[in-house]
């Protein structure tokens, strides 16, 4: 789509990504070719004047969690004088994961997952690997995978450090097919299935939580099977019939003894994965221009 005139997207970023990272900067071009400005612009920088924008595409707003009061007022107050996408709603919904439950009361199979608010005990799975993290983070900040028995004493303090702080708490068993079948990521622009990714096991069993805020990922391109797509696509019909359409989505899946589950709906700021797939950066771009109209 081409529009008559120069309209301006601000591609919504945080003070360590000020220019965006790389991957990101694949949409630029061809949102200029599409007669549309992209302009990085940090969320909490007092100085932009998001009045400005056409459009604000949230993008690289990593340091949202710690901060999450923060940064939901700045996206309202954003989104009253612009159109902030995703929008609001969606944001305050996805930016706590207790959204698996409301998943799951829908007939969508999730990893399954025990939540913690404050004052609950930990209780910790008897037999095998299981997860421990908050239900508000981004990247795999503060989780840690642990081995019932050996690691209780660790896992029950560190959720209980979770707690303390404010912070509720999620419990999953750990999926073994990771370690090689790895977890499938597929991304969908404007409600339509784009492209899906391959990501690698993250998590050492038994070690600290982590304290950085992304992990080293390897990440391939990926042909979703027709079960993953059965099941990311019933997710992404549940989220239009919520919210509408959405811009981005991306559904994470780990494949379970009776077929994929869902183990995350990123729609805040995911990572889209636009250099795994030569269109993909076409496609966001059509995406975001699509918005314009």
């Amino acid at each position: 789509m081409m529009l008559d005139r120069i309209a301006r997207v601000a591609l919504a970023t945080c003070a360590d990504f000020p220019d965006l990272e790389e991957p990101e900067r694949l949409v630029l071009d061809p949102l200029r070719d599409r007669g549309i400005e992209p302009v990085p612009a940090v969320w909490d920088d007092p100085a932009v004047d998001w009045s400005s924008f056409d459009l604000v595409v949230l993008r690289g707003t990593w340091d949202y969690a710690e901060r999450l009061e923060e940064f939901m007022a700045w996206i309202r107050r954003a989104d009253a004088v612009t159109t902030v996408l995703n929008p609001p709603d969606v944001v305050s919904w996805n930016t706590d994961k207790r959204y698996l439950a409301e998943l799951a009361e829908h007939d969508v199979r999730i990893v399954p997952t025990t939540f913690l608010a404050a004052h609950d005990a930990p209780m910790l799975p008897t037999s095998g690997e299981y997860v421990v993290k908050p239900t508000v983070s981004a990247g795999s900040r503060d989780t840690a995978r642990y081995l019932a028995g050996r690691d209780d004493a660790v896992a029950r303090a560190h959720a209980e450090r979770l707690l303390a702080a404010g912070r509720e708490v999620m419990i999953q068993p750990y999926v073994d097919t990771v370690d090689d079948h790895g977890e499938t990521a597929l991304l969908y622009l404007n409600g339509r299935f784009s492209h899906a990714i391959r990501k690698g096991p993250l998590l050492e069993s038994g070690a600290a939580p982590t304290t950085e805020l992304f992990a080293q990922e390897t990440i391939d391109p990926r042909t979703p099977s027709a079960s993953d797509r059965t099941v990311a696509d019933a997710v992404t019909a549940f989220l239009t019939d919520r919210f509408g359409t959405l811009l981005y989505a991306r559904v994470d899946l780990l494949e379970g003894p009776d077929g994929p589950m869902v183990l995350e709906v990123e729609l805040t700021e995911p990572s889209l994965f636009i250099q795994s797939d030569d269109a993909a950066p076409a496609r966001l771009a059509d995406a975001i221009s699509g918005r314009l109209g």
